[in-house]
């Protein structure tokens, strides 16, 4: 299964996701002119790849920023990943925080209440 990468941008995060290793991660700032749009091919390639997926799922966010619509795609990301979760596959997903940034631990929070998959709260000092 392909790879796929996205160079972030000033209002597009980093995408990596690497089937071979077990890894997804979603880096940066989440503010693009159609988050549908952006968020389309990442979902699609979690649903090939929760077909096939690896025993672990090692899932780092590590967001800056994110607007409203970005929120619901990330909801859209998790919930593939609970599915990965749910046909007996470790997933962690790993929630990175600035130090002060309440509402970035706030929204991890959140989604780990509606995601039936582990999360770890990690503070960036």
């Amino acid at each position: 299964m392909e790879s796929l990468l996205i160079e972030g941008t000033a209002k597009t995060p980093t995408v990596r996701f690497d089937a071979n290793q077990g890894l997804v991660e979603i880096k940066g700032r989440s503010i693009p002119e159609n988050s549908i749009e952006f968020y389309k091919p990442l979902v699609d390639w979690l649903e090939t790849y929760s077909k096939e997926a690896k025993p672990q799922t090692k899932v780092n966010i590590q967001l800056e920023y994110f607007n409203t619509s970005s929120s619901k795609c990330i909801l859209d990301v998790f919930k593939k990943l609970e599915t990965v979760y749910k046909n007996n596959r470790e997933v962690v997903i790993n929630w990175y925080y600035e130090e002060d940034d309440e509402d970035m631990l706030e929204a991890g929070e959140d989604y780990e209440s509606i995601i039936r998959v582990p999360f770890k709260m990690i503070e960036i000092v």
